[in-house]
């Protein structure tokens, strides 16, 4: 088979352009693509979200999201500084409001030790000295935890890539796949491509892709809607950094946190909704198949019957802005309704197993270099929820690794 390149990577925002960066790095004179179907970079998950370098303090010891977020956050603050993208180092607090939340609090802190990050124990009047207007009974500290520009960083990773002579094609959707022992053919709104190796970062439509090719992972893709407000320009002054409530651990969702931006804006928020489309960035976006194919999958229902009274609440938050006030008052009582602003939303790819279970860590599937008997020619980014945005330097090195390997292997 002739290929039109060697390794094709479907999706550009930041993982998929962190892969192209990391190909490019390893394999000098590699030909790498980036297809992208929107008309610029990074439209989806890498340009909704916070902006927030995370520290790896929530993280499983020994996960993949605890060492690639440990080295990651230090990796994106010196990928920031070296080429001039918008970061800074704030610090962030964790606090606890309840008396039930302390055993949570402590768990935290002792995993954020075992995952080698500073971390500092604080009573109320510790709370204030870093947010005079939060209120709390006992809280966190964490030093490394940053904030940064992430759609800016992926589009220097584009860039990078560029200059050592991937090609990025945006506006260009797939629309079929199909593998074989010589490589992989795919058409795309521009025509026909043939590769050597295909590279799956598409997110929100990773696991359709992954069964374009042959693989079904067993997963699929449910997509929560995180909805924010941001404060008013003149109630920024009410929070300096970042504050986040103890998050529950049987949900993978950190509650409604306070951050601000590198730009000066305030975010608050997410509360997590189900999507009524891969893609719904509000509740009147519906598209039908999307709806059908979560309502078929026995996983889905599983969640439901698990988790239905913490989604009742986070569906109250996002019909009421009274209730979703309500909640951020619990950390920070001097804000209003009028205080709050309506921003942004975004939609986080989920993977969920058949049985319901919430993938709460990084997941791949396709070639394997471990396992000489995985599937050949493909490599799926499958889930890379929050934090893969701090860790996109590792995340690409890691799919790169894969992706060099199945190249290596052929049919």
């Amino acid at each position: 088979m002739r290929y039109d390149v060697d390794v094709l990577v479907v999706g550009g925002g930041i993982v998929g352009l962190s892969t192209a960066y990391a190909l490019t790095r390893a394999q000098p004179g590699l030909s790498v693509t980036v297809l992208e179907k929107e008309p610029v970079l990074a439209a989806h998950q890498t340009g909704r979200n916070s902006g927030v370098i995370h520290s790896g303090v929530y993280y499983r010891p020994g996960s993949l999201k605890a060492r690639f977020a440990t080295a990651g956050a230090a990796e994106m603050v010196g990928f920031c500084r070296e080429h001039g993208v918008p970061y800074e180092v704030t610090g962030k607090l964790i606090v606890a409001t309840g008396a039930a939340e302390l055993p949570r609090l402590a768990a935290l802190a002792e995993r954020g030790r075992a995952n080698g990050i500073p971390v500092t124990e604080l009573d109320a009047a510790g709370i204030t000295g870093y947010e005079p207007e939060v209120r709390g009974i006992a809280g966190l500290h964490v030093g490394t935890t940053g904030i940064c520009d992430f759609p800016a960083v992926a589009r220097r990773y584009a860039e990078l890539a560029e200059e050592k002579g991937a090609v990025l094609r945006t506006g260009t959707a797939l629309h079929a796949a199909a593998r074989r022992a010589d490589g992989v053919t795919v058409q795309t709104g521009g025509g026909e491509l043939r590769c050597a190796v295909l590279v799956n970062c598409a997110g929100l439509q990773s696991d359709r892709l992954a069964r374009m090719t042959g693989d079904d992972p067993g997963v699929r893709i449910v997509p929560f809607r995180g909805e924010y407000y941001e404060l008013a320009e003149d109630s920024r002054r009410l929070v300096r950094g970042l504050v986040y409530p103890v998050p529950d651990p049987a949900f993978p969702f950190l509650g409604v946190h306070l951050t601000r931006g590198v730009h000066g804006d305030v975010h608050v928020g997410p509360n997590a909704v189900p999507a009524l489309a891969r893609e719904g960035y509000d509740w009147r976006t519906v598209r039908p198949r999307d709806v059908a194919a979560t309502a078929a999958f026995p996983g889905t229902w599983r969640i439901a019957r698990r988790h239905w009274r913490y989604e009742l609440g986070e569906l109250h938050r996002s019909l009421s802005k009274r209730a979703f006030t309500a909640a951020v008052q619990r950390l920070l009582p001097a804000v209003t309704a009028a205080d709050l602003v309506p921003a942004t939303a975004g939609v986080r790819a989920q993977a969920v197993a058949r049985d319901g279970t919430l993938l709460d860590d990084f997941a791949f599937a396709g070639y394997d270099p471990d396992d000489p008997a995985s599937p050949r020619r493909a490599v799926h980014v499958l889930n890379a929820p929050s934090p893969a945005a701090t860790a996109s330097l590792p995340i690409g090195r890691e799919v790169a690794r894969r992706a060099l390997a199945a190249l290596a292997a052929g049919g």
